[in-house]
């Protein structure tokens, strides 16, 4: 089975455009995003699981496009918080203009002087060959501990604010090649990679 060597990711963030290019493109992929084609589409993330979110963006590009879709969706979750803000991870932090600083230092506010400071960061993959193709789900977990501040500006989101326990490293000093060795999106990524893998485009 041949495949475009185009796949749309269905986000305009760059942080993760270049996540996702820099790891598909030794397989000859080429990522573009919804900007790129002139697409404005706000999808309604309003599933219950980070699978059903990340299918409903993979369907909703995947009736616009003729490439293969890549959706994905992330939280941040810190054990203490009962997993929060996990699903509504960006949606907090739009309540604080975007600006993660903000975001990262009020849930240190609602974490108080709760000595439990476990956190991590979960991704689910999916993707859609073509629009009614059977969805394929790729998933990892990034385990590690929620810093009382940011540290550094590596990384997008709420990584100033994590350290790696696999790294033993803060992800806002992190240089990006460790990171995608151990992120939750890099597994989740390596699953899908795998499978691409066996789909490799034809050489030119």
């Amino acid at each position: 089975m041949k495949m475009n060597k185009q796949i749309l990711i269905a986000t305009n963030n760059m942080g993760k455009r270049e996540e996702y290019q820099s790891m598909l493109a030794p397989l000859g992929f080429e990522i573009v995003c919804p900007k790129d084609l002139n697409i404005a589409l706000d999808v309604d993330e309003n599933g219950e699981t980070y699978r059903e979110n990340s299918y409903l963006k993979a369907k909703a590009f995947s009736k616009l496009v003729h490439l293969p879709v890549i959706a994905d969706d992330s939280g941040f979750e810190v054990e203490a918080l009962s997993g929060f803000p996990g699903l509504h991870s960006a949606r907090f932090a739009k309540e604080y203009g975007n600006d993660y600083e903000r975001a990262g230092a009020a849930l240190n506010e609602k974490l108080g002087d709760n000595p439990n400071r476990r956190a991590k960061f979960r991704c689910c993959i999916c993707f859609l060959k073509e629009e009614n193709a059977e969805p394929l789900y790729f998933e990892g977990e990034f385990p590690g501990i929620f810093l009382k501040g940011s540290h550094g500006t590596a990384g997008f989101g709420y990584d100033p604010f994590f350290h790696s326990e696999e790294l033993d490293l803060d992800m806002g000093i992190c240089p990006e090649e460790k990171k995608n060795a151990v992120s939750h999106r890099g597994k989740a990524l390596r699953k899908l990679l795998a499978y691409l893998g066996e789909n490799r485009p034809a050489a030119e």
